[in-house]
């Protein structure tokens, strides 16, 4: 992986300076070194506390581009903690080069919000989030049981930049196209596009809807929540599960941190799962890479769905077993696992092939992945 080095105030991650004068109003610098191609509309974490000191207690601050004075957007991460985690800035980089950007004391630029999450009780407890290119949702308690029960993974697909969860809920009309996308994706009682869950005895073993959210942060670069699952039975083992998940501005994918915990069991094989279609589709199974890419058939006039998986740790199997295409990953119960999941909607322009969305996947597993 080509990963982007940071250097603040010329020294790689570590030892601060600022180069400009006391009137400047420059408090600090960050070289953002960029060693593969451009990337544009990246956003990159960098720890805050390696410029808290600089900020001279300053939380109100200005982020432009030393070459250029373009403002770059930002977001203060804090990921449920009282003290900030990391400053968020979307740039793009250029190839092979350095992005020099610096602090300025003053009030930012507003910008508008790319990306959010919610909770859903109108809805049957649903909860929903998005950004700019896409839009998901995972099911809640309320649902359970009912005639419209489903599980894993909703895509909401989308083509204009505009968050639309509000609207959408709000006039209820969200399964037809009126030229912002829609919800066309069948998930029923599978995995859907990319969920997690225990694999015994070659089975799948489903909790409960979740049963606790708790959004982090929101927006506007990046959004963080929890969603945490009531204990079940899987194959005989006492399982819980939490899920921490962030999507990124600019992103068909989510960053997806899975903390299954038990007692009874040393090590514990779940499955990343994306429900498969009757129609033939295209697939990517790359397991050493550890990719599982598909191409879904067309959907009428709705249009065809790409859904990807990217997983960080050794898979042990990579296959379609029925309604699934399946990832295998033997997991230590009470150490999280990193997964990445999303997709793209052939409609929205960006990705319109599966040569394309298997082209995304292989990228990102090689440069895009964030900690």
């Amino acid at each position: 992986m080509k990963r982007i080095h940071i250097i603040f105030g010329g020294v790689l991650a570590a030892g601060l300076w600022t180069c400009s004068g006391p009137d400047t109003g420059v408090l600090t610098t960050v070289s953002l070194q960029n060693p593969g191609e451009k990337r544009t509309g990246k956003v990159m974490e960098i720890p805050y506390g390696e410029i808290a000191s600089k900020l001279e207690g300053v939380r109100e601050f200005r982020v432009v581009e030393a070459v250029s004075g373009k403002e770059v957007p930002y977001q203060v991460e804090y990921r449920g903690q009282e003290e900030p985690l990391n400053l968020l800035v979307q740039v793009d980089l250029p190839e092979k080069e350095a992005l020099e950007l610096e602090l300025r004391k003053g009030t930012p630029a507003p910008f508008a919000s790319k990306t959010f999450a919610r909770y859903v009780p109108e809805r049957m407890d649903d909860f929903t989030w998005e950004n700019d290119k896409v839009a998901f949702r995972m099911y809640g308690k309320a649902l359970e049981g009912t005639s419209g029960d489903a599980h894993g993974i909703d895509v909401w697909v989308k083509r204009t930049p505009e968050l639309v969860i509000d609207k959408w809920y709000k006039t209820g009309d969200y399964h037809a196209d009126h030229g912002e996308g829609l919800d066309y994706y069948s998930v029923g009682m599978t995995l859907g596009a990319g969920d997690i869950v225990p694999y015994l005895n070659d089975s799948l073993w489903f909790p409960k809807h979740y049963r606790k959210h708790q959004v982090l942060d929101n927006g506007p670069l990046r959004s963080t929540f929890r969603l945490d699952y009531e204990q079940w039975n899987a194959a005989g083992i006492p399982v819980t599960v939490s899920k921490l998940i962030s999507l990124d501005a600019g992103s068909q994918l989510n960053r997806v941190e899975v903390l299954f915990e038990t007692a009874e069991a040393s090590e514990l094989p779940v499955a990343i799962g994306i429900v498969q279609r009757q129609e033939p589709g295209v697939h990517l199974m790359d397991k050493e890479a550890g990719i599982m890419g598909y191409w879904e058939p067309q959907h009428g006039e709705d249009g065809i769905t790409g859904v990807g998986v990217v997983i960080d740790a050794p898979v042990k199997d990579i296959s379609i077993q029925g309604e699934h295409l399946l990832g295998i990953v033997n997991i230590k119960p009470g150490a999280p696992l990193v997964y990445y999941t999303g997709a793209a909607w052939n409609k929205a322009g960006d990705i319109s092939s599966a040569e394309d969305w298997f082209a995304y996947l292989e990228d990102y597993q090689e440069n895009s992945k964030y900690e």
